[in-house]
């Protein structure tokens, strides 16, 4: 058996469906290249079946991104495969990923249909998949929570038909770990052919067991990982990119295989994920939380500076986190920072990379250091504003003190046409806020605000997020600046543009005897 262990990365199709961390196409592009230095193997780059704007950007990846293999995803129906091959086709290693539930619960109540019908359609996509590419993944869909010689024998009609990968996903997060090694070694014990493929394995985390069950099916013998980049995904999430990989790398003598990632592309792809979703990773997360390599206690801090092994189990520099952080200054030149923002994973154009100068020499004059966070912040902003956007933030102003009700005037753009409203608050970023909501008279309902520090000192850039509900839908947006008000306008403004993209790109295809397309998925 070999010992290489695939990386599927997901996050722009599963990671995609957490909800507010919808992308466009040129997010879900900027993130595709960057999972490329990371050396990922396969890019499920997106459901080309649920909208226009899925199918875009799959294409997109598929024609532009080099080096992974791209997958799309498709439920078993022809239309679906069909529309999936047209947008998976340009790449150098297309791959179709096919599901069918295989649960008697979801075979009930979902599917409506007989366990015969499930094994007709099953051969039936991969053979129809395989006709149009050479990589065809099959997964059966609440895998854990199915009859064991059912699903065997479901996955033996998908390997009959030519399947290459035989999924076994976790779909809800139910399994434990030693019930999940116990079922991959069930099916690898019983099932013919598997010389011609390998078992996949793809875990929720609703119980919180999503990394140990994935690891625990390594061990078992399945040698291809589905994950994604800080473990976002539906509900409580996928399992996590980072922790899969870091524990391999650093128990080798307990798993006793590798993979082909570039750890030290982990840290940059967090963050930027983090830049283009909006969602902020919390600081004791493991791996690339804050205070993953943060010694407090002073036992820790002084055995850390006698040998750092005493209470590290890796490095900061195996993530690609930079332990001088401080790069660039007002004095620094325009090639330093072209260099730097490479090292961090950003190329600019000519024009993007001259705005993203001249507000970076803007922020230079504001602040004494700049960090690689504030880096990461203003380049993000500079990129959303390549994006295609309704509104745009040109000015905010407001009065505030202690005897004086809040006032807030804001200019913006409005499908390119100059507006300007002024409004009261209970504070200046109320009053700010209201002054857009009366601008743009969106009816959307605040769900979550979130103010955090880019970096340390009292001339840190804030960053903002704010969650935004509008008709059933709901998007993050993010911010920031030097002015807390001002990366609240921002991050409001951010949000009310995902909103707009949803409204105009959401656009769901009824499938054959199956439900929508958002709400199902391995």
């Amino acid at each position: 058996m070999s010992n290489r262990i695939r990386i599927f990365d997901t996050t722009l199709r599963d990671g995609e469906q957490s909800p507010g961390a919808s992308m466009n196409v040129d997010e879900k592009l900027r993130v595709a290249h960057q999972l490329s230095r990371l050396r990922v193997d396969i890019i499920e780059a997106g459901f080309p079946m649920a909208s226009d704007g899925d199918f875009e950007a799959v294409r997109t990846i598929a024609q532009q991104v080099e080096g992974p293999m791209v997958a799309g995803l498709a439920r078993t129906s022809e239309r679906d495969i069909e529309r999936c091959f047209e947008a998976v086709r340009h790449a150098k290693r297309p791959a179709i990923h096919t599901f069918i539930a295989t649960s008697d619960i979801h075979m009930k109540y979902k599917l409506k249909m007989s366990r015969d019908q499930v094994l007709a359609e099953a051969g039936r996509a991969v053979t129809q998949a395989r006709s149009y590419v050479e990589h065809v993944e099959f997964s059966a869909e609440d895998a854990t929570r199915s009859d064991w010689d059912f699903l065997r024998e479901v996955f033996q009609v998908a390997l009959d038909a030519g399947a290459n990968t035989l999924n076994v996903p976790d779909t809800v997060g139910y399994t434990t770990p030693g019930e999940y090694g116990k079922l991959i070694e069930f099916l690898l014990a019983n099932l013919r052919g598997m010389d011609k493929a390998v078992i996949s394995v793809h875990c929720h985390n609703d119980l919180g067991l999503a990394v140990a069950n994935s690891l625990m099916a390594v061990r078992a013998g399945a040698r291809q990982v589905e994950c994604t980049v800080n473990g976002i995904g539906e509900r409580a999430g996928n399992a996590a990119l980072e922790e899969i990989v870091m524990a391999i790398k650093t128990r080798p003598e307990v798993f006793g295989v590798e993979t082909t990632i570039d750890t030290t592309q982990i840290y940059h792809s967090s963050r930027l994920l983090s830049q283009v979703t909006g969602m902020l990773v919390q600081p004791n997360k493991a791996i690339v939380g804050a205070n993953a390599f943060a010694h407090e206690a002073g036992i820790h801090q002084d055995g850390v500076l006698k040998q750092r092994l005493t209470y590290e189990i890796m490095t900061p520099e195996s993530i690609g986190l930079d332990q001088n952080k401080l790069v660039l200054g007002k004095h620094s030149g325009r090639h330093a920072f072209r260099d730097r923002l490479k090292s961090l994973g950003y190329e600019l154009g000519e024009d993007a990379l001259n705005e993203a100068f001249r507000k970076f020499k803007a922020l230079a004059d504001k602040k004494k250091e700049i960090f690689d966070e504030d880096l990461e912040a203003l380049v993000a902003e500079q990129v959303q504003q390549t994006t295609p956007y309704r509104y745009k933030l040109n000015g905010c102003n407001v009065a505030s003190g202690t005897d004086m009700l809040p006032t807030a005037t804001v200019q913006m753009e409005i499908d390119g046409e100059p507006v300007k409203g002024t409004s009261n608050g209970d504070g200046p970023v109320d009053a700010a806020l209201n002054a857009i909501k009366r601008i743009t008279g969106t009816q959307a309902r605040m769900l979550q605000y979130t103010v955090s520090s880019i970096s340390g000192g009292t001339d840190a850039q804030g960053e903002v997020i704010v969650r935004l509900e509008l008709e059933g839908k709901t998007a993050l947006g993010q911010g920031a600046h030097t002015d807390i008000v001002v990366a609240s306008a921002k991050s409001y403004v951010n949000a009310l543009n995902k909103l707009e993209y949803r409204r105009q790109n959401w656009v769901n295809l009824e499938g054959e005897g199956q439900p929508p397309p958002r709400e199902v998925g391995p």
